[in-house]
Formats: structure tokens, sequence, C-alpha cells
């Protein structure tokens, strides 16, 4: 182990920051379960009905702080998985999406039977 490696593990340990602190929990679970893989997989995900937003940001970058603060304090590679849910129905037809005419009458439809229904209205008008 480097020593900018050892002292990058020491400050992560004493850090006071929330994703350090989920971290460190992550770790300690991980340590009773006798985790022993060689590497750790992170998971996130998000629903992409409407348009992307402030929360479908933090959705992905909350998750990508813990990764980065539990690599940090144990050394341990990892991998992100990120997701998106196209099976999450329009609740409702924002305001502010393009084309919100053709769109209008999607709300129960799931992201791709939407979409498959604009693709079939577009080619048999």
């Amino acid at each position: 182990m480097s020593d900018l490696t050892a002292n990058l593990q020491e400050i992560a340990s004493n850090a006071k920051a929330w994703p350090f602190a989920e971290a460190r929990a992550l770790a300690s679970r991980l340590d009773k379960m006798g985790n022993a893989k060689d590497e750790v997989l992170f998971e996130t995900g998000y629903g992409p009905s409407g348009l992307p937003h402030i929360g479908t940001f933090g959705e992905v970058v909350r998750t990508t702080m813990v990764r980065h603060a539990f690599e940090s304090l144990t050394g341990r590679k990892t991998r992100l998985i990120c997701f998106s849910d196209d099976m999450d129905g329009f609740r409702k037809i924002p305001d502010n999406v393009p084309n919100h005419e053709m769109l209008a009458g999607l709300s129960s439809y799931a992201i791709d039977q939407g979409q498959r229904s604009i693709r079939h209205r577009a080619v048999f008008r």
C-alpha cells in the first residue's frame, strides 16, 4: 500500500460527511457477512417519466458519492450499475415536454409502450 493510499484511508476513516458514514456502515456489514468478493457492486436507478431534473441527478450522484467513499475507505474495487425503469408509467404528462399534445393520451402507458404507440401513430397516419 502506498503512502498516499494509506493517508487517504486514514482521512476517510475519520471523515464525518454522510457518504463516509454510509460507507463505513456498509463496510462493517460486509465484514460481518464474510463477503470476500473482489468487487462490491453498487446499483442505482431512476424512472424516466418526464424530463430529467435535479432529483434524477440526485439518485445517481448519492450512490456515486457513497461508492467513492467506500473505495477510499476500504481500498476495495467497486462497480456501478445504473438502470432506467422504462416500465415506469407516466403519472401525468408534464407541461414542459415537447409535443405535449402527442403524449396527452399516454398517461397510463409504461414508457416503452408509449414509445411504440407514438411510432405506430406516425407510421399509420
